[in-house]
């Protein structure tokens, strides 16, 4: 039994459709990734799943459990974390979790198995309102795991984290599926997702247009090798650089230009006699595997944050 099954799942704004006819299966013990540009349905389709927001259409099941007839049976197994968590900032860690622990009648994790899960050994007596952003965002998912969740809905979990403060999330979350539960996460960062995830689905415009592991997907959409380098006479990507020996296919994002290339040497030999005629110059040259925000630029043509 999946962990979640949506199916065909539709929620209409007015003449808008937020999510229009969508449908996925989340396994039990995997972390699964929703990723979409803002305005693409994601955060309508979780809010959904998790019980939260009525469906127009389609059918939602839940650890077996239909979400619409059996909400708070749904919301008593899951933990959820919010992108922004208001915290009691005169209450010091543990304090904070010994009090939502009151607010779950059964069995709970102790506030010093939650606070060793997130690695805040060092700052249980620190006030909340003292915490840096990596520690008040472990603090919100320690929170998600007061009920013994079976699965937890993390939302954008490491916005604005400093990259030791990310990495240190992305182990939390790992050690989280490692005590088996499932994880459903929402990111903007392509590389998280990439890493974390074992399947991810893409939505854009109410609709998932891509479902797989990101290994898989990268492979299915490139083939080629990445050529990147910094453009520093602003050339028109789809001019010269598109006809450059074995490049399929190439792109802008502000001075930053890749190259997909079937033909590696030859792509790089073309743009070194560019470079010595004068005809361009660049800086910063490095190649690379595609990635999982290769694949997302394709088939979307806008960055996550658009």
């Amino acid at each position: 039994m999946p962990a979640i099954e949506v199916r065909d799942l539709k929620k209409h704004y007015g003449s808008t459709k937020a999510v229009d006819g969508i449908s996925f299966h989340v396994e039990q013990g995997e972390i699964f990734g929703m990723l979409g540009p803002n305005g693409a349905g994601k955060t309508t389709t979780v809010e959904i799943v998790e019980g939260l927001r009525e469906p127009d259409a389609g059918q939602v099941h839940v650890l077996g459990l239909d979400v619409q007839r059996h909400p708070q049976a749904v919301k008593s197994r899951i933990g959820v974390q919010l992108q922004t968590t208001a915290l009691y900032p005169r209450l010091t860690v543990r304090e904070v979790l010994e009090l939502f622990r009151t607010f779950f009648p059964g069995q709970t994790r102790t506030a010093g198995e939650l606070i060793a899960l997130v690695n805040l050994e060092e700052k249980e007596d620190t006030l909340s309102k003292d915490l840096s952003g990596g520690q008040r965002q472990r603090l919100s998912v320690a929170l998600a795991l007061v009920n013994q969740p079976e699965i937890v809905f993390l939302d954008e979990p490491t916005t604005g984290l400093d990259p030791q403060a990310r990495r240190s999330m992305w182990d939390t979350i790992r050690s989280i599926r490692q005590n088996g539960a499932t994880v459903f996460l929402t990111t903007h960062y392509m590389e998280e997702a990439q890493l974390l995830c074992h399947r991810v689905a893409v939505m854009d415009m109410g609709h998932i247009i891509a479902l797989d592991s990101p290994g898989r997907l990268i492979s299915q959409h490139f083939a080629e090798t990445a050529v990147e380098f910094e453009d520093l006479m602003d050339m028109p990507a789809q001019g010269t650089f598109s006809t450059l020996p074995g490049v399929t296919r190439s792109q802008r994002d502000s001075a930053t230009v890749t190259l997909f290339t079937t033909d590696t040497t030859a792509t790089l030999g073309a743009l070194t006699r560019l470079a010595e005629a004068g005809t361009i110059h660049f800086d910063a040259l490095h190649v690379r595997r595609a990635t999982l925000e290769d694949v997302f630029l394709k088939l979307t043509g806008r960055r996550i944050r658009d």
